[in-house]
């Protein structure tokens, strides 16, 4: 959604199979990383923690690491491992936002109180919210949003 190149970023019609982290250029000025979901339920126990050490490892040790954008289905309630991944990242001082996705599969109203169930969620751990936005890639909600946020970052840098 973020290039406008349809199908640059393979995803799989099966949920947690990919386990590739994929880097691209933008604009020959900085990249866009592609890391694997970490959610899924249905992965082996072995390949959840492969996983976990694929990302703890990309995200600890990569000093480029500007922010980190924690995609959440925003059709969901708050589920525990994106709480506690969350949770993690602000423990180990990984800036990040959230980006709720398929803005679009439901009306604003159920949106809206979805987006704060999760807010309020995380105010009771957290003294302050990490930005957040709302997005659909079919719809392109929140594409301009979260350039612009991506500019201003990108800018506080150089």
């Amino acid at each position: 959604m973020l290039t406008n190149r349809k199908g640059l970023a393979m995803t799989s019609s099966t949920p947690g199979k990919t386990m590739l982290i994929n880097h691209f250029l933008i604009n020959d000025e900085w990249y866009l990383v592609d890391l694997p979901g970490y959610g899924y339920a249905r992965r082996g126990k072995e390949n959840r923690k492969k996983l976990q050490q694929i990302i703890e490892d990309y995200v600890l040790e990569r000093e480029a690491l500007t922010s980190l954008f924690v995609l959440v289905d925003s059709r969901h309630e708050p589920q525990k491992i994106d709480l506690e991944f969350m949770e993690w990242l602000g423990e180990n001082g990984v800036p990040f936002s959230i980006i709720f996705t398929k803005g679009d599969k439901q009306g604003s109203v159920k949106l809206q109180q979805n987006v704060d169930t999760y807010k309020q969620k995380l105010l009771e751990t957290w003294e302050e919210l990490p930005p957040v936005f709302v997005t659909s890639s079919e719809k392109k909600m929140g594409r301009e949003e979260l350039l612009e946020y991506i500019d201003k970052v990108n800018r506080m840098l150089y």
